[in-house]
C-alpha cells in the first residue's frame, strides 16, 4: 500500500511539461540517500514518458525527476511494470539489449560534440559509457566503453507496481573524462540531454521524456536533447 501511495504522489506531482525544451535541475538542501527508496525524493517529477519517435501514450508510466548539490547530479525515475524483465548482471552488460532499464543521456556542450550515457536495470546493474560524435549531428558516433565514471552510485528498488532507481553522478568524475567537456555546473549552467526507458514487456516500447521528431538514430538524436538548465 505504501509503494502505491508513493506512486500517486508522483503522478500528481507530476509537474515539468514533456513538451519543453528545458528540464529543470533543483538544487537539494537535504543529503539524497541512493537507496532506490524516492519517498525522501523532494524535486518535481515529469508528465509521463512517451513513445520517443511518435509522442504517443506509453502503455506502462515512467516519470522521473533531477536535483543536485555541489558535489552530485541526481536522478530519480519510477517505473509502473507488471512484468519486470532483467536480472542482476556484471558491470558494463549490455543492458539495454536485454533488460528493462532507465537511461539518461547528458552532455556539457550545446552543440552536443560528445555525451555520457548511463542505463540502470531493476537490479541495480548498470553500465556507463562515452559516445563520441562524428559528424556536426551525431549522426555517425563511437561507443567508448573504456570510460568510468567513478564513485558513480546507483540503486534500484522493486515496488509493488514496479520498480525504482535512484542515481547520482559525481561530477568530479565527470570533469576527469578525456573528451567529456564537463564542468562543474553553478546555477544558469545549462548542459544537454535526455531521459529514457526500455520496456521489455508484452509490447516492447522505447520511451523518452522528450520525443523526438526525426526517427533516423533511435534514441541518439543528439540534435535534439533538452536544454537542462540547473537552478535554485
Amino acid at each position: 500500500m505504501k509503494n502505491t501511495l508513493i506512486v500517486v504522489f508522483l503522478l500528481i506531482f507530476s509537474v515539468q511539461q514533456i513538451k519543453s525544451q528545458t528540464v529543470l535541475i533543483h538544487k537539494t538542501k537535504q543529503p539524497i540517500v541512493i537507496d532506490g527508496d524516492l519517498s525522501d525524493w523532494h524535486s518535481p517529477f515529469s508528465q509521463p514518458f512517451v513513445i520517443h519517435n511518435s509522442e504517443e501514450k506509453a502503455t506502462q508510466t515512467t516519470v522521473a525527476s533531477l536535483s543536485w548539490d555541489n558535489n552530485f547530479l541526481y536522478i530519480a525515475y519510477n517505473s509502473i511494470d507488471s512484468e519486470i524483465v532483467g536480472k542482476a548482471r556484471n558491470q558494463d552488460s549490455p543492458l539495454f539489449e536485454t533488460d528493462d532499464l532507465v537511461e539518461i543521456f547528458i552532455s556539457p556542450d550545446a552543440k552536443v560534440k560528445n555525451y555520457i550515457e548511463i542505463g540502470v536495470n531493476a537490479f541495480s546493474s548498470n553500465y556507463d559509457l562515452l559516445i563520441r560524435c562524428i559528424g556536426s549531428d551525431c549522426a555517425k558516433r563511437k561507443s567508448d566503453l573504456s570510460i568510468s565514471v567513478k564513485g558513480l552510485q546507483t540503486a534500484s528498488k522493486i515496488t509493488d507496481s514496479g520498480y525504482s532507481v535512484e542515481i547520482a553522478v559525481p561530477f568530479s568524475s565527470l570533469n576527469e573524462i578525456t573528451n567529456g567537456n564537463f564542468k562543474t555546473p553553478k546555477i544558469g549552467t545549462i548542459w544537454k540531454g535526455n531521459l529514457f526507458r526500455i520496456d521489455f514487456g508484452q509490447t516492447k516500447e522505447y520511451q523518452s521524456l522528450k520525443a523526438y521528431k526525426s526517427k533516423k538514430y533511435g534514441f541518439h538524436q543528439a540534435a535534439e536533447f533538452a536544454e537542462l538548465r540547473f537552478v535554485k
